[in-house]
């Protein structure tokens, strides 16, 4: 005897158990839906953990450089002081200095960083003696990627240039992680078009321009961050091809459009065909018919005005001036 709810239990078995199982095609489409969405999650913890590294890094890079100025530094940065209280009239002018509302000044004093944040807007002081500044510029930059020679993953040989723009948005890291900032982010952005269009290949490289800038975009960004700097938007500009291949991508475009024009003129002749048939046939249910039909286009041709009509006489009307 079962218990309370065992005829439930043994009918939820059954239909379990009559329930068929999911298809190959769809199985495989919830494992693929589902190892992608995995790789996703795996990818955005792989760049936040990314990102708080370097920003880890460079924060115990500036707490390096801000470190204590020593005894003889105080010494020095105490004597500058009382020399520009001193000469306060002619100092006034070497200390005073402004900053634009799109600049930033990162100071240095004895060589050290004076603080974790850049200077500016406005105004701010400086000791003449021992301290030194550098303005960065906040703006917008674009720069013209130079045309590359690139062979593309199908052995084809292709000129591309393009477009950057990018901004410093980390003044510090600017000045104290790397030379030269613009000229350094303008040759990784060569090596990186290199890089990137030669993994594709030239239809790819034909129609996919959006994803390919933004690639380079991805890629740039996380190579210069540690520069203090932001790519804002990439673009390919131009795709110059050999002229060889650009024939034969004309032959080929040419023969494809040949070849849908005499698939449409045959579609054209058979639906014609089928029409002049339907017509036989309804004309040949009525002979009255094609009289109308003849002294139609007879009334076609006088509209024109020719001079010459063409009658069609029957050959039983010629048969009887034969015979005689």
């Amino acid at each position: 005897m079962p218990g309370p709810g065992g005829g439930n239990l043994q009918s939820t078995a059954l239909k379990a158990w009559q329930t068929p199982p999911l298809s190959d095609s769809l199985q495989q489409t919830y494992l693929t839906s589902s190892v992608s969405r995995t790789q996703l999650m795996e990818m955005d913890q792989q760049r936040i953990e990314s990102s708080k590294r370097r920003t880890m890094s460079n924060n115990d890079l500036i707490s390096e450089r801000t470190g204590s100025l020593g005894a003889c530094g105080w010494i020095l940065v105490i004597l500058s002081g009382i020399f520009t209280i001193i000469l306060f009239p002619i100092t006034i002018w070497f200390s005073l200095k402004i900053v634009q509302e799109y600049e930033r000044t990162v100071i240095f004093r004895l060589g050290r960083l004076t603080d974790k944040k850049a200077r500016g807007p406005g105004i701010f002081f400086i000791l003449p003696c021992t301290d030194s500044f550098v303005k960065v510029d906040l703006r917008t930059v674009s720069f013209d990627i130079p045309p590359q020679e690139i062979l593309t993953k199908d052995s084809v040989t292709v000129s591309v240039d393009g477009v950057v723009y990018f901004r410093v948005s980390d003044p510090i890291a600017s000045v104290a992680n790397v030379v030269n900032a613009d000229f350094s982010t303008r040759l990784l952005a060569q090596t990186t078009l290199r890089n990137v269009l030669g993994t594709k290949n030239l239809a790819e490289l034909l129609s996919d321009r959006e994803g390919i800038a933004h690639s380079m975009q991805s890629n740039l960004d996380e190579a210069t961050d540690n520069w203090g700097i932001k790519v804002e938007r990439v673009e390919i500009k131009d795709v110059k091809l050999p002229h060889q291949m650009q024939r034969a991508m004309a032959a080929e475009a040419e023969a494809a459009r040949e070849a849908r024009a005499k698939v449409i003129a045959a579609e054209g002749e058979m639906n014609a065909s089928r029409a002049l048939k339907e017509a036989s046939l309804v004309i040949a249910e009525s002979p009255s018919a094609l009289q109308l039909r003849y002294l139609q286009t007879l009334n076609t041709i006088a509209a024109e005005k020719n001079s010459t009509i063409v009658f069609p006489l029957p050959m039983e009307l010629m048969s009887n001036f034969i015979r005689k």
